[in-house]
């Protein structure tokens, strides 16, 4: 069994259901235009080891036109909650209480009445766009194939109304772009038609599944203005699933805070981020990072010997298929990491982030300008003459799930870089520095006879970070490490990060697209806008007097959890937008 005692926050004061705050209205319950009703929800699954309790006692009601965000760490039973809404709990669940939608009992009512209430009464976005949507048909096929299952309108009105329902969640040229497939769509805008197809049957209840988590911070902004648009322009009410305090923040009309299964603690968004009342939901809100002055942390380096990376010129460019140019992904870029210092590199996917990330590793071909990392010159080099250097570098990947063998064991994944450089012959020998590496990012040395499946998603990059530092690198490649952890486990590993940043002394290139996560990290944040290098600096300097637009759009569409603050930051960030629009017309 995965121990979760580790992850997340805990807190024995978390008061039970029945001494909790309820957010209090002068209208009588009866007289509310409630569309979901959920009382005493219990959901329980039954697995092999015993039932699991997901849900408890749960009561909640969502109002016409409003905004609920059920918020909690992973496993809280949050989505658990709104699946039921849906009527898409798996077979192996047992459900009691009652889920009312629009007059109907979801728990109850017939298979023909639920798969009727989906799309007509009640519409999901899910987390992921690129899964929801299916690739071998267009966007407009998609569209319109709820539209042929819940009406009797034909072909061409189906098409119509397509386009119409594209055009209104903003994809441009929706005549044109009906007949796309989805991977010739963005990330933000594979999200739009997603929220189309929800939207196409006039739901009265949308529920949104943390909607923006894949998402770059000004893209996110972008969808969370649709969301609200969703909202005033179409009536309907949103279930809005998320662990990101500043996207409840800036969307939701009343919140709802759940922990281990049950919900402790409810009010309006205003009440409680302003005076939490639960001791869970105020380590919740103690755990998101903020922006906040901290100057330069490390001074200058005083040679060319205290350069760990330096970069003149940078450029990579991936080359055209079929006769077509390339691409180039980093233009002229110049910087450079000294030992023992971190550089925080942010920007939007698409900005040459990763790229570069990945030729500082010697993973991605340098075609112009000059690399040097750790005195090898990577602009031609040779793959025999850059290897011994592989040793002194170490790399986070942003999903540990996805970089581990799930055939290997923890502790044989992160004795692999010991047995491929030659420090140990195999797995067992290499036991002992794997268990000194799992106690030094706080893991139990018990948890090396695991598999990656059997951690918790912080548990897993915790080990991934143990096999960077395996052969105690120089310099170590953190690529948006934190961007798919809830708040609370975030939390634990980016102060983990700073903790062994500070003991080991080694020099670090940290990915992201979260200023707020950058801030809590770097000495210096560099910003990259379509491969530009547009902003290089201390932080105050940065994030505190930002010279380039760009920059400023990106503070500005960086959620924080205040509601009152945050609808400023609106503010703010649809006049850059004006600018923008401006100065492109222009």
């Amino acid at each position: 069994m995965t121990d979760t005692t580790s992850e997340g926050i805990t807190g024995d004061a978390t008061p039970r259901p029945g001494a909790l705050r309820h957010e209090t209205h002068d209208v009588p319950r009866d007289q509310r235009d409630t569309t979901v009703d959920i009382r005493d929800l219990e959901v329980t699954f039954a697995t092999d080891g015993g039932d699991v309790a997901a849900v408890r006692g749960v009561s909640l009601d969502v109002r016409a036109g409003e905004v609920l965000a059920i918020v909690g760490e992973s496993g809280s039973g949050k989505t658990v909650t709104a699946k039921t809404i849906l009527g898409l709990l798996p077979e192996t669940a047992v459900t009691s209480g009652a889920v009312v939608l629009s007059g109907h009992d979801v728990l109850t009512a017939s298979r023909a009445d639920v798969r009727r209430l989906r799309g007509e009464e009640v519409a999901m976005v899910f987390q992921e766009p690129s899964t929801a949507l299916n690739p071998v048909y267009t966007v407009g096929w998609q569209i319109a194939e709820g539209l042929r299952a819940h009406t009797k309108i034909g072909k061409k009105e189906a098409r119509s109304r397509a386009i119409d329902i594209l055009r209104r969640v903003g994809i441009p040229e929706p005549e044109k772009r009906v007949d796309y497939y989805p991977h010739q769509f963005s990330g933000g805008q594979k999200q739009r038609v997603v929220i189309a197809m929800a939207l196409v049957l006039d739901p009265a209840v949308i529920v949104a599944d943390e909607p923006t988590t894949a998402l770059d911070v000004t893209v996110q902004a972008e969808i969370l203005d649709l969301l609200r648009r969703c909202r005033d322009e179409f009536g309907a009410s949103i279930v809005l699933i998320t662990h990101n305090m500043g996207v409840v923040a800036d969307l939701a009309d009343r919140v709802a805070v759940m922990y281990l299964g049950e919900v402790v603690e409810q009010a309006t968004a205003t009440d409680l981020f302003r005076s939490p009342q639960a001791d869970y939901t105020k380590k919740l809100l103690g755990s998101v990072p903020r922006l906040e002055a901290r100057g330069a942390q490390v001074q200058a380096a005083d040679s060319d010997r205290d350069i760990v990376v330096r970069a003149t010129g940078l450029e990579i460019e991936y080359p055209g298929r079929l006769g077509r140019g390339g691409f180039r992904a980093v233009k002229g870029v110049d910087f450079s990491i000294a030992r023992g210092e971190v550089l925080g590199l942010v920007g939007e996917s698409g900005s040459g982030k990763t790229t570069i990330g990945r030729a500082i590793a010697g993973l991605t071909k340098v075609t112009g300008g000059s690399l040097e990392v750790l005195g090898v010159e990577m602009n031609g080099v040779r793959e025999r003459d850059f290897k011994p250097k592989r040793a002194e570098i170490g790399f986070v990947f942003q999903d540990p799930a996805s970089s581990f063998n799930p055939l290997l064991t923890i502790a044989e994944c992160v004795a692999e870089p010991l047995i491929v450089h030659g420090r140990a012959p195999d797995a067992r020998r290499a036991r002992k520095r794997v268990d000194e590496l799992l106690e030094a990012v706080q893991l139990p040395k018990t948890f090396g006879d695991r598999y990656p499946h059997e951690l918790s998603g912080g548990q897993r990059q915790r080990a991934s970070l143990a096999r960077s530092l395996a052969l105690e690198p120089a310099l170590l490649i953190a690529d948006e490490p934190t961007s798919a952890l809830d708040v609370s486990v975030q939390a634990r590993v980016l102060e983990l990060f700073t903790e062994l940043q500070k003991d080991l002394g080694f020099a670090a290139l940290f990915i992201s697209h979260d200023l707020a996560v950058v801030n809590m990290l770097a000495d210096r944040i560099g910003v990259l806008y379509h491969g530009d290098l547009i902003e290089n600096g201390p932080n105050d300097q940065v994030l505190g007097a930002p010279e380039h637009v760009y920059t400023q759009r990106l503070l500005a569409s960086l959620p924080v959890p205040d509601p009152a603050e945050q609808a400023v930051r609106r503010t703010r960030l649809a006049e850059l937008d004006r600018i923008a629009a401006s100065e492109r017309a222009s």
